[in-house]
């Protein structure tokens, strides 16, 4: 998956297209990513020793995988390729050449 955790990305596809975040969690074997403010939805939480009269809690729900794109250092977004560099395999932006790791 061309996606890392820590990784700054834009939504390009869906109610939250525009907007930028930053990646808490990668899913590879769904190929799907939590991204921080993106696909906020609302869990009902049942009344317990923390919370005694229960809670909505507001959390980021898994958005698929290639409904973001990976911004670079300079902000552009771009697909993501893979070259070798010095030995090491490293992700590049395709559209600015720039090296992501």
């Amino acid at each position: 998956m061309f996606v890392k955790t820590g990784d700054t990305v834009k939504v390009i596809a869906g109610k939250d297209r525009g907007t930028t975040g930053k990646v808490l969690k990668a899913l590879p074997k769904v190929n799907k990513v939590v991204v921080e403010g993106v696909a906020i939805m609302k869990k009902h939480q049942k009344p317990d020793a923390e919370n005694p009269n229960g809670a909505i809690l507001e959390i980021a729900a898994p958005i698929h995988v290639s409904n973001v794109q990976v911004l670079d250092k300079n902000g552009v977004a771009g697909r993501v390729g893979y070259k070798e560099v010095d030995g090491k395999k490293v992700r590049f932006n395709k559209k600015s050449g720039e090296v992501l790791d």
